[in-house]
C-alpha cells in the first residue's frame, strides 16, 4: 500500500490533465497527416496515368500523320512480302509511264544519232611571228551521213559550214576523226556534200517525206550546238509551219538575195546545229537544219531545209559538183533601191511603176545579150508573172524554168514597155 502526500497528489492530477489534454490534438494531427498522404498518393497515380495517356495520344497522332503523308506506307504495313510486291508494282508503273512517253523518241534518236557527225572547217591564217600561213580551225557545224557507196560515205551539210575551207575534218559519233573532201556546194540552197572513208561508218540516215509533215507533228533536232563539246545534242519540238519562205543575205552586203524554202520548228536550233538532222518520230530524215532567228524578243523559231528540196540538190552536187541552173547573164538591182530622182530622170519610168528589177549590166554573148536586153532596162514581168524584186526573178528563173527554155520578158526602156524573147542558157548565176 502506497501513501502520497497532498503535493504529490496534486502533481499527479496536473500530469494526468496534461496528458489527457495533449492526446486528442496529437490524434488529430496524425489523422490529418494520413489524409494528406492519401491525397498525395492519389495525385501521384493521377499524374502517371495522365502522362501515359498523353504519350499514347502522341504516338497515335504521329502514326496517323505518317499514314496520311505517305499513303504508300499503308500498303506496306501488313507484311514484308506485300511491301516488296508494292515496291515492285510502283517501280513498274513508273517505268511503263516513262516508256509510253519516251520510247518512240529514244528509238528514233538511236536509229539515226550515229549518222549525225561533226564537221570542222579549217582555214589558212597568217602567223604573225613566223610570217607564214598555217591551217587552223575557223568554225564547226554538223552533218548527216546519208549514203555509202563502195569505200566512200557521203555527208550532207550546209554551204556556210564548209564555205572557205582549206581543209575539212569529220568527227564520228565514236570520236574517230576522218579527213573529208568537198564534193560540191550550192550557195542558193545553203547545201553542200562532203565525202569521207566509209571504213568506220556504222549508220546511214534514211530519207523521209517532208511533203506529208503536219503542223504539230513531233520532230527531233540532232546536232552539235556551240561546237563539238556538245556533240550529238538532242532537242525536241513540233512542226510549227510548212512551206515557209525566209529571205537571206547570201553575200553579206546587207541586201536580201534569196528566199529559202524551209520548215519552221520550235525545236531548239543553235549555232553549230547547222547541217544537222531534223527527224520525225519514225527516225526518218525530214530536214537539214540551217538557221535560227535569234533575237531578244524571239524564241523557239528554228528553220530546216525540207528533205524533198534537199534530195535533188545533193544528187546534182554528187554528179556535177555544182547545181546548174538556167541563166540570163545580167546583173540585178531592185528598183526600190534606186532614188526617185534617177527613176524619173535616168530611167524615165511612169509614176505608176514603183517595183521591178533594174538591169545593172549585161554579159556579152549571154542569153540576155542575145535577146537584146540593155543596161538600165527595168524588168517587170517574166513568163506572164509580175516581177517586183530580184528575189521574185530568181525564184521564177530557178524554180519554174529549164536550161534551153525560151521565155517572154517585159521591160521598161526609157519609159516605154518592151517585150523580148529570151532563150535560157546554163550557168550558176543570174
Amino acid at each position: 500500500m502506497s501513501y502520497y502526500n497532498e503535493d504529490e497528489i496534486n502533481n499527479k492530477q496536473e500530469q494526468n490533465e496534461h496528458v489527457n489534454s495533449y492526446s486528442p490534438l496529437q490524434e488529430r494531427l496524425r489523422r490529418e497527416q494520413e489524409e494528406e498522404n492519401k491525397r498525395r498518393s492519389k495525385k501521384g497515380n493521377g499524374n502517371k496515368a495522365g502522362y501515359f495517356f498523353s504519350g499514347l495520344a502522341g504516338v497515335i497522332i504521329g502514326a496517323l500523320l505518317i499514314w496520311l503523308l505517305v499513303p504508300s506506307l499503308s500498303n506496306q504495313l501488313p507484311s514484308s512480302s506485300h511491301s516488296t510486291n508494292s515496291n515492285n508494282g510502283t517501280a513498274s508503273t513508273v517505268t511503263q509511264t516513262a516508256t509510253e512517253v519516251t520510247t518512240d523518241i529514244t528509238t528514233a534518236v538511236e536509229s539515226v544519232s550515229e549518222a549525225v557527225v561533226g564537221i570542222t572547217n579549217m582555214q589558212e591564217v597568217s602567223d604573225f611571228w613566223n610570217q607564214q600561213a598555217t591551217t587552223a580551225e575557223a568554225g564547226s557545224g554538223s552533218g548527216v551521213i546519208y549514203k555509202v557507196d563502195n569505200d566512200l560515205a557521203y555527208v550532207i551539210t550546209n554551204y556556210h559550214v564548209v564555205e572557205g575551207a582549206k581543209q575539212l575534218e569529220v568527227t564520228l559519233a565514236d570520236g574517230t576523226k576522218e579527213e573529208a573532201k568537198l564534193v560540191g556546194s550550192d550557195i542558193w540552197t545553203d547545201l553542200a556534200v562532203v565525202s569521207i572513208s566509209a571504213e568506220n561508218v556504222k549508220t546511214v540516215a534514211k530519207f523521209g517525206d517532208s511533203e506529208v509533215l503536219k503542223q504539230g507533228e513531233t520532230v527531233i533536232a540532232i546536232g552539235n550546238p556551240l561546237g563539238l563539246d556538245f556533240y550529238g545534242s538532242v532537242t525536241t519540238g513540233v512542226i510549227s509551219g510548212t512551206d515557209r519562205s525566209v529571205p537571206v543575205d547570201l553575200n553579206a552586203d546587207g541586201t536580201e538575195d534569196w528566199e529559202v524554202e524551209v520548215l519552221q520548228t520550235d525545236a531548239a536550233i543553235n549555232p553549230g546545229n547547222s547541217g544537222g538532222a531534223l527527224i520525225n518520230i519514225a527516225g526518218e530524215l525530214v530536214g537539214i537544219n540551217s538557221m535560227k532567228i535569234a533575237q531578244d524578243t524571239i524564241e523557239g523559231l528554228g528553220f530546216s531545209i525540207p528533205i524533198n528540196t534537199v534530195i535533188p540538190i545533193i544528187e546534182e552536187l554528187e554528179s556535177n559538183g555544182e547545181v546548174k541552173r538556167p541563166t540570163m547573164g545580167i546583173g540585178l538591182l531592185d528598183l526600190t533601191d534606186v532614188p526617185a530622182f534617177y527613176q524619173q530622170q535616168q530611167l524615165r519610168l511612169p509614176e505608176e511603176v514603183t517595183t521591178g528589177v533594174v538591169v545593172s549590166e549585161v554579159v556579152a554573148g549571154s542569153a540576155a545579150g542575145n535577146a537584146g536586153v540593155e543596161q538600165y532596162d527595168v524588168i517587170v514581168e517574166m513568163g506572164g508573172k509580175k516581177v517586183e524584186n530580184a528575189i521574185d526573178l530568181r525564184q521564177y528563173l530557178y524554180n519554174e524554168t529549164d536550161i534551153g527554155e525560151t521565155i517572154t520578158i517585159k521591160v521598161y526602156r526609157q519609159g516605154k514597155l518592151v517585150e523580148l524573147k529570151l532563150t535560157l542558157t546554163e550557168g550558176t548565176t543570174v
